[in-house]
């Protein structure tokens, strides 16, 4: 599907914003002191654009919610003292017109706000005519419509200069991720809007601050355009996220590590050799990550067996299984002798354990 979009490159007053474009700061301003020493030692890393959170959506009642628009003057003295661009995070129409009123100058769409088409719409009707950058998170669940439809509703406000955050994607399974990246959406959509700057949010993709570097450089090797990175002067007293914060000397470090490889040439993305490649890698993560969730399942299943008395193969469930595979592989346009094959293994390596499951429930006895 193409989707027509009236953009421009992001761009904020003397600043141009090339490849990598590096936003960070706190996840929240807690205090003015914190805020104004985190900007400090952020600006003297580089860093020219500075992320706090002002209002923040929790999960749960009575959990730090932010300190709502007492701080949004910290971040005024932010930009008369380091000259640094501020940008928060927006949820609602109350929360557009006090950061317009205080001199933000960007703006980002949460990820549970991107997932509610309503609240984006108002996010949107208050940027009406707004000519600032506008970055919107991808919605809390995988689902790449969704966050078009966000993209599309504030560009229809006459938002042009908008760019899209990944910050990767809720799951109930256990991964070692806070959320999972789940690279191939991102990827399909630089492919079906391949002028729209794509920023990687390592901080809330990994939620460890030990993996934060891994994560930026993968971005940066996917030709995304820059990252938005969670800094605190002291991490470990951070009222909210403090296991997923960088001190902006490991930011500084991060930064200067990073290698940029060569970005595509021309008005339309030219896909490299090296770029194809990262993308099979990250698919490949994602499939070990599945086959674990499914063998995981199957050790389930031979308990259940056990307990239960009944024989591990059953004949007549894996006809069917089988069956509907070689279908869908039809449907999706793959062979149907290649996907059986796949899932012959899948189905041996599913026996075995459920094999030792049983064995191991037998030698408790």
């Amino acid at each position: 599907m193409e989707h027509k979009l009236d953009l421009q490159p992001l761009a904020l007053p003397g600043l141009e914003l090339k490849r990598p474009i590096i936003i960070a700061g706190p996840c929240s301003a807690e205090t003015e002191e914190q805020t104004l020493e985190t900007a400090r030692q952020l600006a003297a890393q580089g860093v020219k654009i500075f992320r706090a959170g002002i209002w923040k959506p929790r999960t749960r009642p009575g959990a730090f919610e932010g300190v709502g628009t007492v701080g949004l003057p910290w971040l005024k003295k932010v930009k008369e003292e380091t000259g640094m661009f501020v940008a928060v995070e927006v949820a609602n129409a109350h929360h557009v017109y006090e950061a317009l009123k205080f001199g933000v100058d960007m703006l980002w769409i949460g990820a549970r706000t991107t997932a509610n088409p309503f609240a984006v719409q108002e996010v949107a009707d208050a940027l009406t005519g707004v000519d600032k950058p506008v970055l919107i998170k991808n919605p809390v669940n995988p689902d790449l419509e969704l966050w078009i439809g966000a993209i599309e509703r504030v560009n229809r406000a006459g938002v042009k200069m908008i760019g899209a955050i990944h910050r990767g994607f809720s799951t109930y399974d256990k991964s070692q991720y806070r959320n999972n990246p789940e690279w191939q959406i991102p990827i399909e959509l630089r492919r079906r809007i391949p002028e729209l700057p794509i920023i990687t949010d390592p901080s809330h993709i990994t939620g460890k601050s030990e993996m934060i570097a891994d994560i930026s450089q993968e971005a940066l090797d996917l030709n995304f355009n820059g990252l938005i990175i969670e800094s605190h002067m002291c991490p470990s007293k951070a009222w909210s996220d403090a296991s997923q914060q960088v001190t902006p000397e490991r930011l500084g470090e991060i930064k200067q590590n990073l290698v940029v490889r060569r970005s595509a040439i021309g008005d339309t993305p030219r896909v490299t050799l090296d770029e194809l490649r990262q993308k099979i890698d990250q698919i490949d993560k994602q499939l070990l990550e599945t086959l674990k969730s499914r063998m995981k399942i199957s050790e389930a299943i031979g308990k259940y067996k056990h307990e239960n008395n009944i024989t591990i193969l059953q004949t007549r469930r894996y006809d069917e299984v089988m069956n509907n595979r070689r279908l869908q592989a039809e449907e999706v346009g793959l062979s149907p002798e290649f996907v059986v094959k796949v899932y012959e293994h899948i189905h041996e390596e599913s026996i075995n354990r459920q094999n030792k499951v049983m064995n191991k429930e037998l030698a408790k006895k």
